[in-house]
Order: C-alpha cells, then sequence, then structure tokens
C-alpha cells in the first residue's frame, strides 16, 4: 500500500515494491503530539484512528487482512492541512491506488476583538461554504468560489456579545469552530 511515507508523506522511491502486501509498514517524519492518523471506509466511516503521542517520527505496521473489500483513505490530520492516501483491500491484499497522495489544506480560523479572519488555501479551486451562527441563528451564509487562496474578515458587532459558531464546508469536509466574544 503505502510502504513508506516520509516527511510530509512523500513516498520513497522503493515504495512500488509495496503496492501488493497484507501488511503495510506506515512512517511520517515531522508528526506532532495530538496529530492524528485515520482508516477511513470509502463511505467516510471511520475504521482506525489513533492520536500522534510523540513528536517526530511516527511509524506503525497496519495490517488490513481483515478489511472487506473496497477503497479506503489513510489520513494524517495535522495542523493546517491532511494529508491522504488511497487504497484498495481485495481479498485481503493491499493495492496502493495510482491516483497518488492528496493534499486538503485546512482552512485558518481565528478572532481578534470583534474580527472573524479566514483564510484557506485551495489549489483545487473548490468551493468554500461558509454558515456563521449567532445563538442558534444564522447571520452570515456565503459560498466562495474559484481562489487558489480564500481571505475573508467578518466585523462583528460588539452589540452581539455572546456564543457563536463557525461551519465551514470544502473539499466534502466539514470545519466547526465555535468562539465567544
Amino acid at each position: 500500500m503505502f510502504g513508506t511515507l516520509i516527511g510530509y508523506a512523500n513516498e520513497t522511491k522503493n515504495a512500488s515494491n509495496f503496492a501488493r502486501k497484507k501488511t503495510i509498514k506506515v512512517e511520517f517524519k515531522n508528526v506532532k503530539k495530538g496529530q492524528t492518523i485515520t482508516v477511513k471506509s470509502e463511505n467516510g466511516l471511520t475504521i482506525y484512528k489513533q492520536e500522534i503521542k510523540n513528536t517526530g517520527k511516527f511509524s506503525k505496521l497496519f495490517d488490513f487482512t481483515a478489511l472487506k473489500n473496497g477503497n479506503y483513505t489513510l489520513e494524517l490530520n495535522k495542523d493546517f492541512e491532511i494529508i491522504i492516501k488511497n487504497f484498495k483491500v481485495e481479498n485481503g491484499v493491499v493495492n496502493l491506488l495510482d491516483n497518488g497522495r492528496k493534499k486538503v489544506f485546512k482552512p485558518v480560523i481565528r478572532t481578534k476583538g470583534n474580527l472573524l479572519y479566514i483564510s484557506k488555501i485551495a489549489f483545487n479551486k473548490k468551493p468554500l461554504h461558509v454558515v456563521l451562527y449567532y445563538k442558534d441563528e444564522i447571520i452570515v451564509e456565503e459560498t466562495l468560489k474559484s481562489e487558489d487562496i480564500f481571505n475573508r474578515i467578518y466585523k462583528l458587532s460588539k452589540n452581539y456579545v455572546g456564543d457563536y459558531k463557525l461551519i465551514i464546508n470544502s473539499d466534502n469536509r466539514t470545519y466547526i469552530k465555535d468562539f465567544t466574544l
């Protein structure tokens, strides 16, 4: 499947030697404590999830022989990005799919005073759907399209102090941020 994934999930030159195996060794350099490794089915169901315990190098041997036939992903969920690798299981044998590695950049959300800042890298030109709630009521909803980098600043009224919820949908993923002014 992955052979060895190194650095920012780059495959080593000998990864093709591992293209059809039952057990696969996965390695990442430069992981941080708190990041997660997740295996998901093609329906998005989480099969396995592990939190990284130590900063530095991560290495784990996976045995996928018990998985049903189908397509799966292995994801390294980092601070600002998710590195995704696709694989297929057929009769207990893992096949690395040729569509290679994919990287999804997560939105960066922060507040300062009554300003809400949202940034996201979107080289794939996928739209970004933003919904902002104040006390469970939608106060902003918009879909941003066709930019390599999304940057938005929302000025929130100082008269509306309390709990807010921001929901962002992009790349078939949902990101939620609760904050208080």
